[in-house]
């Protein structure tokens, strides 16, 4: 149990938990409360409105007050990035290139809407209900048009080549996107693409279905779908930030870093075990769920493979990409 604001520190300092241990946010909302006290202290006088008024204000500045934890963003513009819908988020512009080839999530989209629009707006399923080999091998065929072909190894389940969907991951993701977006539907043994979205592609080919897919990609899609770990830890709610950070500097090791610093009570979701820490686990997920399985279906980063040098684990270098800089312009003075 932590200790109250004005206690012993648990560490053993002697000193106040508000002034040891305390984290910066934490420290922050200690020092407008004893502000608010300061100011009722030497105001005996004032009513409780006046002071609801007073601790409104300062809670106001506060929160538009630049963040060093933040990397210069206020908690404010933090809320903002978290909890607005794509229309009303401040500070950054999300829109469509006009050339979506080198994002293999739009691409694989393409062929399944292309495959269902030959056939009179569906498709067969397999007995599995995946798609049918002859999207797969053409997904497949794409891979030498990506960024990422450069890093691809010939291995027996691949991200982006397979004999059937399920082992190839960027395609069955792409599917289930476009599934929760409610571009197409799967009933009867068949896939089908909704009318509407018929006539969207027709009017304004894939361009279409960039935000809508990417929404859905940030916001309703399991980020945790295609690993093995069961800790409840949703960095979804931070992609935004992680996105800016990255476009920033291309370093996941920094990138890990300051998401630790800005939101150290996700450690708290990571357990400790004999294989990793808590830092360890977080930053794995991040690489994992964050740039390989979202940044890099999309087409907005490479990374190149991970190595080993003396044992020491090399932190990841990240090459953004033209289609991500064309997606998010971010208008930020720090």
């Amino acid at each position: 149990m932590k200790p109250g604001r004005n206690e012993p520190c648990s560490c053993g300092s002697g000193k106040k938990y508000k002034r040891c241990c305390m984290n910066s946010i934490s420290k922050q909302h200690a020092s407008m409360l004893d502000d608010i006290e300061q100011v009722a202290a030497m105001n005996p006088n004032l009513s409780i409105e006046e002071l609801n008024i007073v601790a409104e204000q300062k809670m106001k500045a506060a929160n538009e007050r630049p963040h060093p934890d933040f990397c210069g963003l206020s908690p404010t513009q933090m809320s903002n990035w978290f909890y607005a819908p794509f229309k009303e988020l401040e500070q950054v512009t999300i829109k469509t290139p006009d050339d979506l080839k080198t994002s293999p999530v739009m691409r694989y989209l393409k062929l399944i809407l292309d495959e269902a629009m030959q056939n009179d707006g569906s498709f067969k399923a397999t007995s599995k209900g995946n798609l049918p080999t002859i999207i797969v091998k053409q997904a497949s065929e794409l891979l030498p048009e990506f960024a990422v072909s450069q890093f691809e190894r010939h291995i027996s389940i691949s991200e982006y080549a397979g004999s059937n969907e399920d082992k190839f991951n960027a395609l069955h993701y792409s599917r289930v996107l476009a599934e929760i977006a409610g571009i197409i539907y799967r009933r009867s043994g068949r896939y089908h693409v909704k009318k509407a979205a018929q006539k969207q592609y027709l009017a304004h080919g894939i361009q279409a279905f960039f935000i809508p897919m990417l929404e859905v990609a940030t916001s309703q899609y399991n980020w945790g779908y295609l690993d093995g770990w069961e800790h409840e830890i949703d960095l979804r709610t931070f992609w935004l930030f992680m996105l800016w950070r990255l476009q920033s500097h291309g370093n996941t090791k920094q990138l890990i870093e300051e998401v630790i610093t800005a939101f150290p009570d996700l450690l708290l979701r990571c357990p400790e075990d004999e294989y990793s820490t808590p830092s360890q686990l977080l930053g794995t997920m991040i690489e994992s769920r964050f740039i390989k399985r979202f940044l890099e279906f999309w087409g907005f980063v490479t990374v190149a493979p991970m190595k080993h040098i003396d044992d020491f684990r090399a932190p990841n270098k990240v090459e953004v990409q033209p289609l991500m800089t064309l997606a998010f312009q971010f208008k930020l003075e720090i």
